[in-house]
Parts: C-alpha cells; sequence; structure tokens
C-alpha cells in the first residue's frame, strides 16, 4: 500500500513538473531577469544604433540592403539589418502563436515559418565563413530569400571560377537554391 502511494506522489509530481514547463515555454510574456533576455537586449540595442547610423549616412534600410558604397563596416551594417528585419518577423509569428486563437495548422506554419528564419540565418553564417576562408576574401554577405541566394564578395576582381566555386558551396549548403546570383564589390 506504500508504494503505490509512493508511485502516484512521484507521478503527480513528475505530471505537474511537466505541466509548468510547458507552461513557461509556451507563455507570451516571460520575464526579463534571465541573462539571456537581458544578453539579446543589448543586441538589439546595438543593431538599432547601426541602423540609425546607416540612416544618417544617407541610406534607408531598404536601400542598405540593395546599394551598398565600401567598407567591412557596411557589410556589417547590411547584416544588422537583415538580421533584425528577420527578428521583427519572428516577432511578429510569436506573438501571433501567443494569442491562443490561431487553429493547429496556422501555429504549425508560423512555427515553421519561425524555423525557416533560423535555419536560413545559420546558412548564411556557415557560407560566408567558408567563402572568405576557402576563397580569402576580405568579407561576405549572403542573403537567403526562399529558394533565392544573393551573394555579394568584397573583391576587385572575381573569376569565373571564384564565382562557381561560390555557386558549388551555395548548392552544398541550402538544398532549394534555384537561384544564386554572385556579385563582387571592388575593395577601396
Amino acid at each position: 500500500m506504500l508504494l503505490k502511494k509512493q508511485t502516484v506522489w512521484l507521478l503527480t509530481m513528475l505530471s505537474l513538473v511537466v505541466v509548468l514547463s510547458v507552461y513557461y515555454l509556451t507563455s507570451p510574456e516571460q520575464q526579463g531577469t534571465n541573462m539571456a533576455v537581458t544578453e539579446e537586449q543589448e543586441k538589439e540595442q546595438e543593431k538599432e544604433q547601426a541602423v540609425e547610423k546607416a540612416k544618417e549616412s544617407g541610406s534607408s534600410e531598404e536601400k542598405a540592403q540593395v546599394t551598398i558604397t565600401s567598407g567591412d563596416d557596411e557589410f556589417a551594417a547590411m547584416r544588422i539589418a537583415i538580421d533584425e528585419e528577420r527578428s521583427k518577423q519572428s516577432e511578429k509569428y510569436d506573438a501571433e502563436m501567443g494569442k491562443g486563437d490561431m487553429s493547429s495548422d496556422d501555429i504549425n506554419k508560423a512555427y515553421d515559418a519561425i524555423e525557416q528564419i533560423s535555419e536560413a540565418r545559420i546558412s548564411e553564417e556557415i557560407l560566408e565563413t567558408t567563402i572568405v576562408s576557402s576563397l580569402d576574401l576580405e568579407a561576405a554577405l549572403v542573403r537567403i530569400e526562399g529558394s533565392d541566394v544573393n551573394v555579394l564578395v568584397k573583391a576587385d576582381e572575381l573569376s569565373k571560377e571564384a564565382a562557381n566555386e561560390i555557386v558549388q558551396l551555395v548548392d552544398s549548403e541550402v538544398k532549394n537554391a534555384q537561384n544564386v546570383v554572385v556579385e563582387h564589390q571592388p575593395k577601396k
């Protein structure tokens, strides 16, 4: 009899822990007291400052994504603008999922969209690092938008062989890449 009471007690406690864990992970508003949230807020502030700096230099966020003048700082500013745009999209999906009035299909679609955003960012980082190291370039910027991949590298000249190698690297990393554009920006 005592063994059954202990088993029931243990199962009750375990189920309580599971329920609280699920509630914590799915709650729309989490407290900003942990270090991860604090660090994320600091990164967002740095991104906002970089975007403001880009705006002050005479370019808007949209132009920053399309037009580049020179320097690794501009590649970094463009990356920050892209990351900010994606984090806004992710936050929008998170907010929609947190409302609770969505169907399970819509929740799954929103979750898949968030996962795609995250996977695109990871693939972009891997490609940028690989391109810079394997081709000995100063900088690279990769932007994945669905099946389109835009690659911008900093080099005075970009041979056909180097461009082909970049396309092959993109094909190996991005599974559904159909339209790969490789451009170069001269060093100044």
